[in-house]
């Protein structure tokens, strides 16, 4: 399957002309079976001003419109996140969206970022652990932050999942976490991990770029540079069980260990 990360450059501009540029970034992809956006593209990471104001329930326009390029190009999309309004309650909340325009998923981020962030004082964390069935198997949602708690994976994984979907807004001070922690995630689980990051300067802090779409052995398949681009690549979903039948580490797991799920997520 074709897999397409749209590592959108940030501008200073309204949401509505952030929105025309993602919808034409949206036709450009046209042949992939999956695109993904970054995170809290519509208003950038750090414009913690912008997230009242910009909010918007996952019936509204911003959603309603990406749903309209799901249809037209036949493929799935992980939008990326938006500041979801939940009555007085705000979510950093990613949707993967079906071919039908229809909503497979979302996860409300469950861990907020609180270094020289608003993010945790402004939002309302989640609390499911999100996994969906899709044509290329379970697949799991994480929010940028959450890449630097493997606890979040191991859950996922216990939960059937064999791909990770990231959206983020990384930024180049940290690239270097960014690019350990993609691949980290990846060969742990023996999972395909893709990533979409944002680029350019969001409120004076430069984004790292870097997207990513790391194999279930730990190896860089694709990696975008620090500038908005597109990056594409062709993935194997049946190299998950490969792997994982060739090297047992799933199933040398010591059970007192791992915990008994305590729920399960909603989609």
């Amino acid at each position: 399957m074709r897999v397409t990360s749209i590592q959108l450059e940030l501008r200073p501009e309204t949401k509505a002309q952030t929105l025309e540029r993602v919808l034409g970034e949206l036709d450009r992809a046209v042949g992939s079976d999956l695109l993904l956006l970054p995170e809290l593209w519509s208003c950038g990471y750090f414009s913690f001003n912008r997230y009242r104001d910009d909010s918007e329930t996952l019936t509204g326009p911003l959603l309603s419109a990406i749903a309209d390029k799901a249809r037209l190009l036949r493929a799935h999309i992980f939008a990326g996140s938006l500041v979801e309004c939940r009555g007085s309650d705000l979510f950093n909340t990613s949707v993967l969206l079906s071919p039908s325009g229809q909503i497979l998923a979302t996860y409300r981020k469950i861990h907020l970022f609180g270094f020289q962030s608003d993010e945790r004082r402004l939002l309302t964390a989640g609390d499911h652990v999100t996994v969906v069935d899709t044509p290329w198997g379970r697949t799991g949602l994480t929010t940028c932050y959450d890449l630097r708690f493997p606890e979040l994976y191991r859950r996922m994984l216990d939960q059937g999942a064999s791909v990770f979907l990231v959206t983020s807004a990384w930024p180049q001070a940290r690239l270097e976490a960014w690019r350990l922690f993609n691949r980290a995630r990846a060969h742990e689980n023996l999972a395909y991990l893709i990533s979409c990051n944002c680029a350019g300067i969001n409120n004076n802090v430069t984004l790292a770029g870097h997207s990513m779409v790391v194999d279930p052995l730990g190896a860089v398949v694709a990696e975008a540079g620090e500038t908005g681009c597109q990056l594409s690549a062709e993935i194997d979903p049946q190299m998950v069980a490969q792997a994982r039948h060739t090297f047992t580490a799933i199933h040398d797991r010591v059970p007192f260990l791992n915990p008994p799920l305590s729920h399960s997520s909603p989609t």
